[in-house]
């Protein structure tokens, strides 16, 4: 099984998905234990200090001016744990908790934070083992991080809550503990706040929202180019020098995927053995690559914040190198929860063009030729028409979906907590946008396959023969009459959500950008 080795450094993209979603291993460096040691010191020595230091001596938040006496303060950090993990809702996801726990590891291993050595090793083995605490929807502001999510999964690391084990069922985390030889922790100063006090929730569900984006950005070049071939499109459109003079990143490889797509077709450039010819192609069509490029740039923003926040350590109050223990604010989520609300704008726009490109394929008086709705007996069949009313209502929520969370604030903590970030809210509607967004581009898939198989006597380019024989084969059924439509749409998106697309393309175009 692939190993994860967490130092004192941060951590990578990939090492995060490889934890939660591949159950990777998990070690902790020498480096890293060493580094535990030295800041448990600092921690240790401040702690038998008369004067009063956050998260060591002190209560927490509002509470922080009340000087906790030794013999209380193990009580104390037992307290906030309790007491952070009131969560409501849903469960969350299993890959979520998995990123969010790795990741306050990542901040733990760090050195700043003042958590002893088996702490960080106890954390590690819960992961391993594959228990997996329940946390809920609802709890996180997303300000001085994601407290109630991870006060959830710091209550499993004391033996108390419940928790999923590797089976799948539910069961008291004490009891999963202990058939794994897994001793509960007994929190000492600082550690219970040390263990709250992070972006690790919203931050893990960016990376993963970037990796699923990454696929279906992909997929929708795909799509796009087999459209534009269906409508008997102009590929002149992508044609390098045209993007090269608009120099966007994204946008020149957007249109070097869809061009790479189109190589070789037989159905582009009809435009003039029509009865009415076309000067060029609608917006949809012709704009593809401008508005998937400008999500992908939006996506490489995106990317390097994370990238920051990954080699970063997530804690307040935080120790310093030189023996200091600081307070501050770098909890705040307010870098993550930006891009993460800029992403589900982008995701909606993506998903609002392919619509539109569907429903062009649909509609007999703009489509060139094809049957209405692509039935094969129009008005006794519906052929697709009900499939694009689906795809216009996920539409609809993503453009919901893309209202930020992050312009919004609500003071807690007895104003003390007066402006927060909204991080978690963000990423949380980020993930249903995500899920939006796969199901719109195996609509558009549907119907631009069918389509093009409706274009008798024209032969696609050798990607989208490619495209449409993957299609077919993951049981997405091609041009006929009329039949139950939903297995077939579940069909396509579990294609497209597998990077299946991309992978039946990639042979005959090469990588795709």
């Amino acid at each position: 099984m692939h190993t994860v080795v967490v130092g004192t450094s941060g951590t990578t993209a990939e090492d995060v998905i490889a934890v939660a979603r591949g159950n990777a291993r998990i070690e902790l460096s020498a480096e890293a234990l060493e580094a535990l040691g030295r800041a448990r010191e600092i921690v240790d020595a401040l702690a038998a200090k008369p004067e009063p230091v956050y998260g060591v001596s002190t209560g927490f938040g509002a509470l922080a001016s009340r000087h906790i006496s030794p013999e209380l303060r193990a009580q104390l950090q037992r307290n906030i744990v309790r007491s952070h993990a009131a969560g409501m809702g849903p469960r969350v996801e299993r890959e979520v908790v998995r990123a969010l726990m790795f990741l306050r590891l990542k901040t733990v291993a760090s050195g700043h934070t003042g958590v002893r050595p088996s702490v960080a090793q106890t954390m590690a083995d819960v992961l391993n083992a594959g228990i997996t605490p329940v946390v809920h929807e609802y709890g996180s502001l997303g300000c001085s991080g994601d407290l109630a999510p991870l006060s959830h999964c710091a209550l499993a690391l004391m033996g108390e809550g419940d928790a999923e084990g590797p089976d799948g069922v539910v069961r008291p985390a004490g009891e999963l503990l202990a058939e794994h030889g897994i001793e509960p922790v007994e929190l000492r100063e600082k550690e219970g706040l040390a263990l709250l006090n992070g972006t690790d929730g919203m931050l893990g569900m960016l990376v993963m929202a970037l990796a699923d984006l990454d696929t279906l950005y992909k997929s929708a070049d795909i799509t796009a180019a087999l459209t534009l071939e269906a409508l008997l499109g102009t590929e002149k459109v992508l044609q390098p020098e045209l993007h090269a003079i608009r120099p966007h990143p994204g946008q020149g490889a957007s249109a070097a995927n869809m061009a790479a797509v189109l190589k070789g077709s037989g159905l582009t450039g009809h435009f003039q053995e029509e009865s009415a010819p076309r000067v060029q192609d609608a917006y949809s069509v012709r704009c593809a690559p401008q508005v998937a490029g400008a999500g992908r740039d939006t996506m490489a923003h995106a990317a390097l914040v994370a990238s920051r926040e990954l080699a970063a350590a997530v804690d307040n109050p935080v120790v310093l190198p030189d023996g200091r223990v600081e307070s501050n604010g770098n909890f705040h989520g307010a870098p993550v929860a930006y891009v993460l609300d800029f992403l589900a704008i982008a995701a909606a726009d993506l998903g609002s063009i392919a619509e539109r490109r569907t429903d062009r394929l649909l509609d007999k008086n703009r489509s060139h030729g094809l049957p209405p709705f692509l039935a094969d007996d129009a008005g006794v069949d519906s052929g697709l028409m009900i499939a694009q009313y689906t795809q216009a209502a996920l539409v609809s929520e993503m453009k919901r979906l893309a209202v930020p969370a992050s312009a919004d604030s609500i003071p807690s903590s007895a104003m003390q907590e007066d402006h927060v970030s909204m991080g978690w809210s963000a990423a949380r509607k980020l993930r249903t946008a995500v899920d939006n967004l796969t199901r719109i581009i195996a609509i558009e898939l549907y119907a631009a396959t069918r389509a093009i198989e409706l274009r008798h006597g024209l032969t696609p380019a050798p990607a989208s023969q490619a495209a449409i024989a993957a299609t077919r084969a993951a049981g997405v059924q091609g041009p006929g009459p009329d039949r139950f439509l939903a297995p077939d749409l579940a069909a396509a998106d579990a294609f497209v959500r597998a990077g299946a697309l991309v992978a039946a393309v990639e042979p005959v175009t090469g990588p795709l950008a």
